[in-house]
This record gives C-alpha cells, sequence and structure tokens, in this order.
C-alpha cells in the first residue's frame, strides 16, 4: 500500500455477514473512524462486497480498512481493538455520564481561560494608556526644562553682562 492510499484509507467497524442478508453477502458496516479518537456510528445499512466473507464466522465483529473507492484494504478481526477499548475506557470508569461531565468542565475552563484573557487584555491596555500618558509628561518635562535650561542660561548671560565693567568706564580715567 502506498503512502497516498495509506493517507486516504478509512477504517470501519463492521460485522460479517456470510449468508445472504438483504441479497448481499458481505460486511455490514456499523460505525466508521472520523478522527483519531472519534468514530461515528453508520446511520444507514451498508454491505461493502466482500471476496471472502468465509474466512470469517457470521456476526463476526472485524475492522475494514477501505480506500475512497470503497476497496477493501485490510480486514483484521476487531477482538483485540473491543478489549482495548474496554481495558482503556469502561475498565476505569468511564462512562457517557462521565465524559459528559468532563465537557462541562472543559467548557467551563475554557470560559475562565476566556475571562483571564480579556482580563489579562484589559490589564494591558491600561498599562499601555499609562504609558502613553507618562511618555506625554516626559515630554512636557523636559520641553520645561530646556525651556528652564534656556531661561537660566539668558540670565547667566545677563549677570555676566551686568558684572562686566562698560568699555568706556574702563577708558575713562578716574578723577
Amino acid at each position: 500500500m502506498t503512502y497516498s492510499e495509506k493517507s486516504t484509507a478509512m477504517l470501519y467497524l463492521a460485522q460479517v455477514q456470510t449468508e445472504q442478508f438483504l441479497g448481499k453477502a458481505g460486511l455490514r458496516v456499523l460505525a466508521a473512524q472520523e478522527s483519531e479518537t472519534t468514530w461515528k456510528l453508520a446511520t444507514q445499512e451498508e454491505i461493502i462486497p466482500c471476496t471472502d466473507p468465509e474466512t470469517w464466522t457470521q456476526n463476526q465483529l472485524v475492522l475494514v480498512e477501505l480506500t475512497e473507492n470503497r476497496q477493501i484494504l485490510s480486514i483484521s478481526d476487531a477482538k483485540d481493538w473491543v478489549l482495548k477499548l474496554i481495558e482503556q475506557y469502561l475498565s476505569v470508569g468511564i462512562t457517557p455520564e462521565f465524559l459528559q461531565s468532563e465537557i462541562e468542565r472543559a467548557e467551563q475552563w475554557r470560559q475562565d481561560l476566556t475571562l483571564q484573557s480579556q482580563e489579562v487584555a484589559r490589564g494591558r491596555l491600561e498599562v499601555e494608556a499609562r504609558h502613553a500618558q507618562l511618555q506625554i509628561v516626559e515630554e512636557k518635562l523636559n520641553k520645561e526644562k530646556v525651556q528652564l535650561d534656556e531661561e537660566k542660561q539668558a540670565l547667566q548671560e545677563q549677570r555676566q553682562h551686568a558684572e562686566e565693567p562698560d568699555e568706556e568706564d574702563e577708558l575713562s580715567p578716574e578723577t
């Protein structure tokens, strides 16, 4: 089997029908795998023609891998798969009610995380607004500092100019 065939193959749980069943012999589809962890029960009866249904016993559960063209890639006994499901889920008390409560708990957790995320975003916006206000105040203070420095420089120049003797005073003789 090539990679492209493997990537488009679908897995089904089926029941072997070796006797004529509604005029058809083959594999009766019971469920289809939708994702790695999700299966969907068959809503309508579908029989997949099988060239060697005699290899399997009547009503035996099998896993069938099909191509998109509904060609059988592989058939295997579903016993080990069913036992694995029982071991993984049913032996530890995973019931539909437990799963529903976990779904509800996960939804509550998602809602809590959403609220927390909104609070963090609101806090970040407040910090950004305060930062912008601080930048405005800093710019204002810098302008005032520049203005004060200019005024200080002007006052120093005036004081220096006032302390220097006039040239006329220096040139005139003292009487």
